[in-house]
């Protein structure tokens, strides 16, 4: 509601456009400060209760701005308080399932953010109706006193053993990123993934509006009447598909996260040949909601696999950033090709062929290291047996009964 909000007071697009970037950028760098911290022993509630503080201040101060600096310094908070928060939620989810397996675990935590996006939506809505944009500040600022409260009352649990020394460092004193290379392939594929989600907020309401070249555009409440139904979808999906796909491969979930952004990228590109597209974009958003089901849970569990413990808080702080870069590159790539072509078939199709063509790189995915109680338990036989940190980063292969 950010961009609506200041530009109700006359804020002009390149304003809250680089309001947003600062926000962006900030959160880039605080992601990987926080993913640092936490492999060098920070509890992941720390983090969560500053990210609650700064997120307040940064909602007072978006309440009242009516002044460009006013409105910066607002994003740059919030763009603080994001960066500190996902590294630490993530690795806070393994270690807080006990004996329910971790993939399980980010399954129900991802059908949470679902249903929080959903609330949150309906709750803007009602707010812009009544003409009172900057209530959604309030809304965050209670959300967001309510969790230091929850949080503190029952901190997260947080159960590692305290690093002894740096893991970052060799034994010859080199920076050691030998636990890098397997999980480049899950940060591709989550580079392809997040910018389709991206293009779903930022392309396909300005494509469904634009109109195909034969697929009459809609208004602006039909429009968001699509987008509130594929929200709906998520929500409904989301658990069912999760669960489902906990008990199998991350390989196989991410290819059928794939496969299935694929299928609904090409419905919405094929929808701008025929005058009844719209009717094949709703039938795509059934595809696209299921592919946002499976990838979200599966390759937060795929980064859990393919790295050690010792590294997890920087491989999640990697991991979200996914997400913040396709946050800034994906809307400006599909804006221009919208603008430059006045339809969405190229930029669609092409999504497509990218997805399928990342799919050969999941098939070299699994399960080198534990998670959840079964990780702990390992870490801690280790630590007893007074095994060094460099040999946990040896792999331990998972069975199928563990899967």
């Amino acid at each position: 509601m950010t961009p609506l909000v200041f530009h109700a007071i006359a804020f002009s697009a390149s304003q809250v456009g680089r309001g947003l970037a600062v926000s962006a950028l900030v959160g880039t760098v605080v992601r990987l400060l926080s993913g640092a911290l936490l492999d060098r022993g920070l509890r992941c509630s720390w983090p969560i209760r500053a990210t609650t503080l700064l997120a307040i201040s940064a909602d007072l101060m978006l309440f009242q701005a009516d002044t460009f600096s006013a409105y910066v310094l607002g994003q740059l908070l919030l763009g603080t308080a994001a960066g500190l928060y996902w590294p630490a939620i993530e690795l806070a989810v393994p270690l807080n399932c006990g004996d329910l397996p971790s993939g399980r675990g980010y399954a129900l935590v991802r059908s949470a953010d679902a249903l929080g996006i959903g609330m949150g939506a309906f709750m803007g809505t009602i707010a812009a109706s009544i003409g009172q944009l900057r209530l959604v500040y309030g809304v965050e600022a209670i959300c967001m006193a309510s969790v230091l409260i929850l949080i503190s009352v029952q901190p997260l649990l947080d159960e590692r053993p305290m690093p002894q020394g740096t893991h970052s460092e060799s034994s010859t004193g080199k920076l050691d990123l030998t636990w890098l290379p397997p999980l480049l392939p899950v940060l591709v594929v989550s580079v392809v993934a997040t910018g389709i989600l991206s293009l779903q907020q930022s392309a396909l309401p300005l494509d469904l509006v634009k109109g195909g070249l034969e697929r009459p555009g809609l208004s602006e409440s039909h429009s968001s009447a699509l987008i509130a139904f594929q929200l709906t979808l998520l929500v409904l999906l989301q658990w069912p598909v999760g669960r489902w796909l906990s008990e199998r491969s991350v390989g196989f979930g991410l290819s059928l996260s794939l496969v299935s952004f694929a299928t609904g990228c090409t419905l919405i590109g094929l929808s701008a040949l025929t005058a009844s597209g719209t009717g094949l974009v709703m039938v795509a958003l059934l595809p696209m909601a299921f592919a946002q089901a499976a990838f979200l849970p599966t390759a937060t569990e795929a980064v859990v696999e393919e790295t050690p413990p010792e590294h997890r808080g920087l491989a999640m702080a990697m991991f979200s950033q996914c997400f913040a870069l396709s946050a800034m590159a994906a809307p400006v790539v599909g804006g221009n090709l919208l603008d430059q072509q006045g339809h969405g078939l190229t930029l669609w199709i092409g999504v497509a062929a990218i997805s399928l063509a990342v799919l050969p790189l999941v098939k070299g995915l699994r399960p080198r290291f534990l998670g959840g109680v079964q990780g702990r338990t390992n870490n801690l036989s280790m630590l007893k047996q007074g095994v060094q940190a460099a040999s946990g980063s040896k792999e331990r292969p998972v069975s199928s009964n563990n899967r």
